[in-house]
C-alpha cells in the first residue's frame, strides 16, 4: 500500500515547480504549493550532482529525519519537494534541520519556533 503523504505523479512535480514558490538556503531548496487538501505531501530528492549513490541516500535520510523533527509546527494543506544542494555532504543532522527550518519559515509555512 502507497502512502498518500508521498509525492510520485510527474504531473504533480511539473506543477509545483512551474506555479508553485521557491525558497533557497544553504543546505535545501524548498518548492511548495498549497493542494487544497487535509496534509501536507512531500517529496525529497537529491541529484547525482550531490555525490554518488551512498552520499545520495544519506542526504535524503537526513532531510527526512529533519522534517520529522519540525513537521509538527508546520501549516497544512501544502506539497512540498526539499532538494538537497551539493553542500549537504558531510553535515550533521541539526545542521540540516536548522536549514530546512529557515527555508520553511522563509516560505511562511512554519507556524510557530521550537
Amino acid at each position: 500500500m502507497l502512502k498518500k503523504t508521498v509525492l510520485r505523479r510527474k504531473s504533480d512535480f511539473s506543477v509545483i515547480y512551474n506555479k508553485g514558490k521557491s525558497v533557497g538556503e544553504r543546505y535545501v531548496v524548498l518548492f511548495l504549493k498549497k493542494n487544497g487538501l487535509k496534509y501536507n505531501r512531500i517529496a525529497f530528492l537529491a541529484s547525482k550532482k550531490v555525490g554518488k549513490s551512498v552520499v545520495r541516500n544519506r542526504a535524503r535520510r537526513l532531510m527526512k529525519e529533519s522534517y520529522k523533527q519540525i513537521r509538527e509546527n508546520m501549516a497544512i494543506g501544502y506539497d512540498l519537494i526539499f532538494i538537497a544542494r551539493k553542500t549537504i555532504c558531510n553535515l550533521k543532522c541539526a545542521d540540516v534541520k536548522k536549514s530546512m527550518e529557515a527555508a520553511t519559515k522563509k516560505a511562511g509555512v512554519l507556524e510557530r519556533k521550537f
